[in-house]
């Protein structure tokens, strides 16, 4: 009898140190690297995500002048974080002009988007680094993780396009796609990357045109999944909202379509552990060690 209520007292111990939530498999994604570490979409943001064990590199490309596919959240040079082709800070009434679908990737290359002090991310460690190619960080990437012995992480790449600015600051949506299908195709394992957009024309595209390409569609004004899809005209593979338009119906209806939920950008462990609790797949942060604080420790 003694043992008999030994063993139910172990078994309700155990039952109370457990908690229902799994965390284990949760896809976390280094927002354009790991912006809060080191300066957006560089080498050293995304292999500091490596280092992190983050399962997916966020990063946005766009286009130059003779058709390159570089990494860069704007289509042109940000005040806040590039210098020009001189070394000297852009004015924010002047940045714009510095478009680059206008410049060729070599005289982007003398422009230095790493050394400044970005003033929305103060402790981030500041690395010199111009505009990387997509192909590059695909290169590095490889012969990094096989050096280490890791994991090749997935790729979700956002092509930053806006509707009324073909052939301003980028090329119409055929041109765009197919410059960026072909460097991942040829370069990257098809089953490891895939495609995200705000504008669902380019994801329209994308979803005719390369069928087989998972489409992360992004938005940030609403959280009306239900008109979103009609609009788009399919399911696509997974839903990326505003972090704060994410609740638990949401959740549970989206997966009961078959869509993941993974939404951005939480940098906050309170935002991040109350998306966990109600089950994203996925978490987009710029502080890939937020993941430590919750793996193997739900």
């Amino acid at each position: 009898m003694k043992n008999l209520i030994l063993f139910s007292l172990i078994l309700m111990i155990s039952a109370c140190s457990q908690t229902p939530e799994n965390y284990e498999n949760i896809d976390w994604q280094g927002h354009r690297g790991a912006r809060g570490v080191y300066p957006e979409n560089t080498w050293a943001a995304f292999q500091y995500a490596i280092d992190q064990n983050m399962t997916t590199l966020e990063m946005d490309v766009v286009i130059t002048k003779d058709e390159k596919v570089v990494l860069s959240h704007e289509p042109y040079l940000n005040h806040k974080i590039c210098l020009d082709t001189a070394g000297q800070p852009i004015t924010e009434r002047a940045e714009k002009g510095w478009n680059i679908y206008k410049m060729t990737y070599e005289e982007l290359q003398k422009c230095d988007c790493g050394s400044l002090k970005n003033p929305d991310f103060p402790n981030q460690k500041q690395v010199s680094s111009p505009k990387p190619l997509l192909y590059d960080i695909i290169k590095k990437t490889i012969e990094y993780c096989e050096k280490e012995g890791k994991e090749l992480p997935f790729m979700n790449v956002e092509i930053k396009y806006e509707d009324g600015m073909q052939n301003v600051y980028h090329p119409n949506i055929k041109k765009f796609s197919r410059l960026v299908f072909k460097v991942l195709f040829m370069e990257y394992p098809q089953e490891k990357w895939n495609i995200q957009s705000f504008d669902f024309d380019v994801l329209k595209h994308f979803h005719k045109t390369f069928p087989k390409v998972p489409l992360a569609a992004l938005v940030y004004e609403s959280g009306a999944w239900e008109k979103q899809f009609e609009e788009l005209g399919f399911t696509p593979a997974i839903y990326s909202p505003y972090h704060q338009l994410v609740d638990k119906n949401m959740v549970t209806a989206l997966h009961e379509k078959g869509v993941k939920i993974i939404p951005w950008t939480v940098n906050e462990e309170k935002d991040a552990k109350r998306l966990l609790k109600i089950g994203v797949d996925g978490i987009i942060t710029d502080y890939p060690q937020l993941a430590d604080k919750f793996r193997n420790n739900p």
